[in-house]
């Protein structure tokens, strides 16, 4: 239902409107998103864009920003939805690498407010029905996507992908994915589609992922089997059955961020019909990509390092790179963590 007279005009008074549209934060499923999608007729008057979701315990948002960048630097019209924001919201919807205006944000979420009527949608429903009908006004050579929560009821799978990556499978939000990797790996599968290109860029696939993929009759190629990465030399090697590349070390810091940008090298690889990019142009773009939040050196002397990790995963790597760093300068000094996390983590 609608609480207010009168809808909000900035975008402060709409993002604290939808915070109370829905009694809970989360509420899986798509039957309430996909109604409101079509009466917004998403991608209905314009060409379709060629879809990229990526889902996965880890690893998302850094495989986001590797596709944005390598598709915008190759000329392309590139839409990139994700989350959740570091500083503030327009940070999640951007095209061309830059992000949505005050004024468009404002349309958007008005637009989706006016179609849903009296169906309830959460804060991030809400936002995700928003971000699309804003990309569906435009022309669009590419869309990424990143899954919010899970991957097979998450509202950006209401969208079919035409590519789909799941950069890991790992233990979190287990209260709606499940207390296993096997079933979060079945949800987050849920992104992959018949006949279209499913990547996995974990190691250790849970055998519901790989079985998933091969029910809904997805083309899976996994990290290791059709594509894989290794160090040497100051540089690190990319390697599938097209042949190999040499890219320079990342500024995006982490032990699987390699991981992350060879699932990313398949498939610009593997869309190179539809969308081609030259082999040059990944190599030359990679070694920039920045994300936020990501290892970040906010200060020098002394050095003070921010990461986003909040799960167990996410915690071994963080643990990884500072061990790494430790190893290189011995005589760093002591090292002080401060740690932050929300009451859903135990």
């Amino acid at each position: 239902m609608t609480l207010l007279a009168a809808k909000p005009n900035t975008v402060d008074g709409w993002l604290a409107y939808i915070e109370a549209l829905h009694p809970k934060s989360i509420a899986m499923g798509l039957e309430r998103v996909s109604v409101v999608a079509d009466r917004l007729a998403l991608f209905k008057h314009t060409r379709p864009p060629v879809i990229i979701t990526v889902a996965g315990t880890n690893g998302k948002g850094s495989s986001c920003a590797m596709l944005e960048s390598i598709y915008t630097h190759a000329g392309y019209q590139v839409g990139c939805y994700t989350s959740p924001h570091l500083l503030r919201y327009h940070e999640r919807v951007r095209v061309g690498c830059k992000e949505i205006s005050d004024h468009a944000l404002c349309e958007a979420f008005d637009a989706v407010e006016t179609a849903r009527e009296t169906i309830e949608l959460t804060y991030f429903e809400m936002g995700t029905l928003a971000a699309l009908w804003h990309f569906s006004r435009l022309s669009l050579d590419v869309l990424v996507l990143e899954v919010g929560l899970g991957g097979r009821l998450d509202a950006v799978n209401i969208l079919d992908a035409d590519c789909a990556i799941v950069t890991n499978v790992d233990l979190d939000h287990m209260e709606y994915l499940g207390d296993t990797r096997e079933k979060i790996g079945f949800e987050k599968a849920g992104v992959y589609r018949a006949n279209q290109i499913a990547i996995c860029g974990d190691r250790s696939p849970p055998q519901s992922l790989i079985n998933f993929a091969g029910t809904v009759g997805a083309h899976l190629s996994c990290i290791q089997q059709a594509f894989d990465v290794d160090s040497r030399q100051g540089r690190w090697r990319y390697q599938d059955a097209e042949g190999y590349l040499d890219v320079p070390q990342l500024l995006l810091k982490g032990v699987f961020q390699k991981d992350n940008a060879a699932s990313v090298i398949f498939a610009v690889r593997a869309l190179k019909s539809v969308l081609p990019v030259a082999d040059a142009l990944i190599v030359d773009t990679l070694p920039q990509v920045q994300l936020s939040g990501r290892f970040q050196y906010l200060h020098h002397s002394p050095d003070i390092v921010v990461d986003v990790a909040h799960n167990p995963h996410a915690a071994h790597s963080l643990s990884e790179n500072l061990a790494e760093i430790q190893k290189k300068m011995p005589s760093a000094g002591k090292l002080i963590a401060v740690f932050a996390m929300l009451a859903d983590k135990d």
